[in-house]
């Protein structure tokens, strides 16, 4: 049985955010929201990774903006971590 799901953000994660765009600080917010109502939402084009990116989940910001995700049970909690924040080309090169 799962107590309670939590949301926690890898340094790099938090690096990237601060130095993004504030149009994708805010639709990052907005998707963050849309991700913890209903995760696989249609916007969002969740789905799982693979090659160096496998056990990671990747979710949609804007066109070409992606959050990177892997989700964890730790205890009775369950646990998403975003671990990444870049543009396709950043992120998949």
């Amino acid at each position: 049985m799962i107590n309670q799901i939590r949301v926690d953000y890898a340094k790099v994660f938090i690096k990237q955010l601060e130095k993004a765009p504030h149009a994708i600080k805010v639709a990052f917010r907005e998707r963050r929201v849309l991700f913890f109502t209903n995760p696989l939402h249609p916007q969002l084009r969740n789905h799982a990774l693979k090659g160096k990116y496998t056990g990671l989940r990747s979710i949609n910001i804007t066109g070409d903006w992606r959050a990177l995700y892997r989700e964890e049970k730790v205890s009775r909690d369950y646990v998403i971590v975003f671990m990444l924040l870049g543009t396709h080309s950043q992120l998949y090169k």
